[in-house]
């Protein structure tokens, strides 16, 4: 039998925390606006950070965005449009791996 992983660039999943009240209207967005695929929130992480002198103990939620690599610019400034933070945390992973059909989906959902 064929395998369907091949070794890809063309597609990422971006990590964004944010206040829990505020994740599912940042996921519409993004999916709304064609630059996420998709979005899964995790719904309670607890997050402690240094922040302007001091230790942060937040409850957060958790964005895994799945997106075209080539994207994450268009991804990013939605973010920052609709996030509360003044510096929220928007990182992405490039997928070296997957299986071909969903990463083909991903990269067609958003075009």
């Amino acid at each position: 039998m064929e395998s369907t992983e091949v070794s890809t660039t063309g597609t990422a999943i971006a990590l964004v925390t944010c206040p829990p009240e505020h994740a599912e209207a940042l996921a519409r967005a993004l999916i709304e606006r064609r630059v996420a695929a998709c979005v899964n929130i995790v719904p309670a992480i607890r997050s402690i950070y240094r922040w302007q002198d001091g230790v942060v103990d937040d409850s957060e939620s958790l964005l895994l965005i799945k997106h075209p690599s080539a994207g994450f610019a268009a991804l990013r400034d939605c973010v920052l449009e609709q996030h509360p933070y003044e510096l929220p945390e928007i990182v992405a992973v490039n997928l070296d791996w997957g299986h071909t059909p969903y990463l083909d989906w991903i990269r067609s959902a958003c075009s």
